[in-house]
C-alpha cells in the first residue's frame, strides 16, 4: 500500500524500527480528498503544545502526476488521534489559484513574531515551469488557512522539497534546486540553501549544492533537515529516489556539512518524510497502540 502514512522510531535517528509491521497508521482515503497522501511533515507545537502535521493530497496510482491541488492539514494532542482538514487551493481560492496544477510537499513551521503556524510549499500554475514556494497562516483549529497563500520565495531556478529551521539568528531554508544554462536546459541538481533573517523573506539564495551526488549528476529529494537530540548536530536527509535509498550528511553550523554521506538503517522503504524527538512516555504511547518500538526507547533505565 503506497501514498499512505507510516511512523517508524529510533534512539539516535539513525537505525529506524517501523510501527505497526510498516501498515498505515492512518488509512489515506479516511483524510484525503484523492485517497492519497505523499510528503508527510510533523511538527511538534510550540511549547509542546500538540502536534502538527501537513501533506500532499495525492494518489499517483489512480490519478497520476498530471493535477493535484491539494493538501491535507491534521493536528492532535498525542500522535494517536487526529483531526484533519483539507484545503483544495484550486476550489477554496478560485481567484488567486485558477490554473493551478501542483501543490507539493507541505510543510509548517511555527512564527513566533505571528505566535502562528505557517504552511509553506511549492506551487506551480499550468502553462508556466516555475516552481516557486507560496505560505499561508493556518487557521487555529488547524484545518484549514487563515486567507490565500502568498508567494514566499522564488528560487532562480525554481525548488520543491523546502524545509526550513532556525539558528543563530538566520532561517535556513533547504530544497530541492536545479542549475540551467543560457537555453534554459538544466545542467545541474541537488540540496541547495537560501537563509533570511526574517520567515517569509527576503531570502538569499545560495548556488553551491550541498548533497554529496549532485556533481554525479545522481538526483536526490526530499530534503529534511533536524538537530540532534543533546548534541550540537544537525542531520540533512534526502531521499535518492531512482534507487530506492535514504541518505544524509552530518553539519554542525548548517552551512558546512560532511562530504561523506552516511545510510540510515531500516526495516522498511520510505519516501519524502520528516522527523521529530518524542518522549519516553510518547514512545509508550505509541507502542501501545500500534507496537514496534524498540525495548531501549521504553527501558526507564536508559
Amino acid at each position: 500500500m503506497q501514498e499512505q502514512l507510516r511512523f517508524a522510531v529510533s534512539a539516535d535517528a539513525i537505525h529506524w524500527k517501523a510501527l505497526n509491521n510498516n501498515q498505515p497508521v492512518i488509512p489515506s482515503p479516511q483524510i484525503s480528498a484523492t485517497g492519497g497522501i505523499r510528503d508527510p511533515h510533523i511538527l511538534r507545537g510550540n511549547q509542546d503544545k500538540g502536534f502538527y502535521m501537513v501533506a500532499t493530497d495525492m494518489f499517483t496510482v489512480k490519478d497520476g502526476w498530471g493535477h493535484n491541488p491539494g493538501i491535507v492539514m491534521l493536528r492532535s494532542n498525542d500522535l494517536i488521534n487526529w483531526t484533519h482538514g483539507i484545503v483544495d487551493l484550486e476550489k477554496d481560492y478560485p481567484q488567486q489559484f485558477p490554473n493551478i496544477q501542483w501543490v507539493w510537499a507541505p510543510q509548517t513551521i511555527y512564527d513566533p513574531k505571528a505566535g502562528k503556524y505557517l504552511v509553506y510549499f511549492t506551487v506551480k500554475f499550468k502553462d508556466n515551469p516555475a516552481l516557486d514556494f507560496y505560505c499561508a497562516y493556518a487557521n487555529k483549529d488547524f484545518n484549514g488557512f487563515e486567507a490565500a497563500p502568498k508567494l514566499m520565495f522564488k528560487s532562480k531556478y525554481g525548488a520543491i522539497d523546502g524545509d526550513i529551521i532556525y539558528k543563530g539568528g538566520l532561517y535556513h531554508f533547504f530544497y530541492k534546486g536545479n542549475t540551467k544554462d543560457a537555453e534554459g536546459k538544466e545542467v545541474a541538481n541537488g540540496i541547495l540553501q537560501a537563509t533570511s533573517k526574517s520567515l517569509q523573506g527576503p531570502w538569499v539564495e545560495g548556488f553551491k549544492y550541498i548533497d554529496a551526488y549532485s556533481a554525479r549528476h545522481i538526483p536526490v529529494e526530499g530534503s529534511g533537515i533536524f538537530k540532534l537530540n543533546n548534541m550540537e548536530e544537525y542531520i540533512l536527509m534526502y531521499d535518492l529516489y531512482t534507487s530506492q535509498r535514504y541518505e544524509f550528511q552530518r553539519s554542525a553550523d548548517l552551512f558546512n556539512f560532511t562530504q561523506t554521506p552516511e545510510s540510515f538503517t531500516k526495516d522498511f522503504n520510505p519516501r519524502h518524510g520528516t522527523v521529530i524527538s518524542i518522549t519516553r512516555t510518547e514512545a509508550q504511547r505509541l507502542n501501545n497502540k500500534w507496537g514496534g518500538v524498540p525495548a531501549e526507547l521504553l527501558d526507564k533505565s536508559n
